[in-house]
C-alpha cells in the first residue's frame, strides 16, 4: 500500500479492506498489513478482487472518501462516492477549462513540453551509456534539436502551432530511434513511425504498448473523477479518449519506448512471433502478446523517484499521480499542471 496526495493505493491483489474505528485496515488473509486513519484521506484505490467491507464502504460514503476498484492489471472496474462528492463540480471545471483557450493551450503545452523533454533525455541516456555502439554525433544532433524546440513550444500561441512543433520534434526523435536498437537489428529494423496498420515489428510493439499505456491513463483519470473523453490538445471525437491521449504524450518515450527497447535489446523477445498480412500489416501472435503483458506488469512494479512529489513510487503509479495532479490543478489547488519530467 502507498499513500500519495491523500489517496491510499492498495496494490496487493489479495488485500481486503475493512474498518476499525476511524481507521482503514488492510488485511491479507487474517494478517493486518497496513492501517491508516480515515480523517486525512480523500480517496482509496484498490487493485484487487477481494473487496471492501460494507462498514468501510458506508464510512467512506459518509465522509466523502471515494472508493475506486481496479483489476490487478489496472483496468477500471467501478468508482463509488458519497452523495455530496464533488465529482460533478470537478468535471464542470474540466469542461470549462477545455473551452477556455488560454487554460486549454497551457495544459496542452505542458503535455508536449513533457513529451519533448523526456524524448530528449532518452536520447541523452543512449549517448551516455552506448556511445560506442551508436552514431553518437547523429543522436546528439537530434537531442539538440529537441532541446531548442522546447523554447519554441513554450512561446507558441495556438494549438495548431503547437501541433506543428510536436510533429517536427517527433519526426526528429523517430529519425534516430533505430540507433537505440542495439540488438537483433535484422528482426527489429526501424525506418520511421507507422501505424494503422504497423508495417514492421518495432512499430507493432510500439502500437501495442501505447495501447496498454493509454488504458492505464484512462483508468487513472476515471479514478480521480475526470472525463477521459474531454481533452485539451486532442479534439473530441466519438469514442476517443482525448484526455488520455493528451497525458500519454509525456510518458511515451520515457515509459513505453524505453520498455520496447529493453524487450529487444535484452533479447526478452525475438522476431519469431510476428506475422505479416497481404496488406503489409504486421501482427503479434498470442504468445508474444502474453509475454509482453507479463513484462509490462513487471515494468510497472519497478520504482523511481517522482520528479514533482520527490517520493519513491512504482512506474505503474505514475499515470495515477499525474491524473491526481491534473485534478488538483483544475480544482485550484495548484497553480499549474506539473508535467512529468524524467532525467
Amino acid at each position: 500500500m502507498k499513500k500519495l496526495l491523500n489517496t491510499l493505493y492498495v496494490t496487493s491483489e489479495n488485500s481486503y479492506l475493512s474498518l476499525d474505528g476511524e481507521n482503514v485496515v488492510v488485511l491479507d488473509g487474517k494478517i493486518e498489513i497496513g492501517r491508516i486513519p480515515m480523517h486525512n484521506l480523500e480517496g482509496i484505490v484498490s487493485f484487487g478482487y477481494r473487496g471492501t467491507s460494507p462498514a468501510l464502504m458506508g464510512a467512506c460514503a459518509e465522509r466523502n472518501i471515494s472508493l475506486c476498484y481496479m483489476t490487478p492489471q489496472g483496468k477500471f472496474l467501478a468508482r463509488i462516492s458519497g452523495k455530496i462528492k464533488g465529482n460533478v463540480i470537478l468535471r464542470q471545471q474540466q469542461y470549462a477549462s477545455s473551452k477556455d483557450e488560454k487554460v486549454s493551450l497551457d495544459i496542452a503545452k505542458n503535455c508536449i513540453l513533457g513529451k519533448v523533454y523526456n524524448a530528449r533525455w532518452v536520447l541523452e541516456r543512449a549517448i551516455r551509456d552506448h556511445s560506442l555502439q551508436i552514431d553518437a554525433e547523429q543522436v546528439k544532433k537530434a537531442s539538440n534539436y529537441l532541446k531548442n524546440s522546447l523554447e519554441s513550444i513554450q512561446k507558441c500561441e495556438s494549438k495548431d502551432q503547437l501541433r506543428g512543433f510536436e510533429g517536427e520534434a517527433a519526426s526528429i526523435y523517430f529519425g534516430v530511434f533505430d540507433q537505440l536498437i542495439l540488438q537483433q537489428k535484422k528482426d527489429f529494423a526501424f525506418h520511421g513511425r507507422n501505424k494503422r496498420p504497423p508495417l514492421d515489428n518495432v512499430n507493432a510493439l510500439l502500437s501495442f504498448v501505447y495501447t496498454l499505456l493509454t488504458n492505464s491513463i484512462t483508468s487513472a483519470l476515471e479514478s480521480v473523477g475526470l472525463d477521459p473523453y474531454i481533452g485539451y490538445l486532442h479534439t473530441e471525437r466519438p469514442g476517443r479518449v482525448s484526455l488520455s491521449l493528451d497525458l500519454i504524450e509525456e510518458l511515451r518515450a520515457v515509459l513505453a519506448d524505453r520498455f520496447v527497447l529493453s524487450l529487444i535489446n535484452k533479447r526478452v523477445i525475438n522476431g519469431k512471433n510476428f506475422s505479416k498480412k497481404e496488406n503489409g500489416a504486421v501482427l503479434m501472435n498470442d504468445d508474444l502478446r502474453k509475454k509482453v503483458l507479463t513484462e509490462w506488469q513487471n515494468k510497472k512494479k519497478e520504482t523511481l523517484t517522482h520528479p514533482y512529489l520527490k517520493e519513491k513510487v512504482e512506474w505503474g503509479m505514475v499515470p495515477y499521480i499525474q491524473a491526481m495532479l491534473l485534478a488538483r490543478f483544475l480544482r485550484g489547488d495548484l497553480d499549474g499542471y506539473p508535467v512529468f519530467l524524467w532525467k
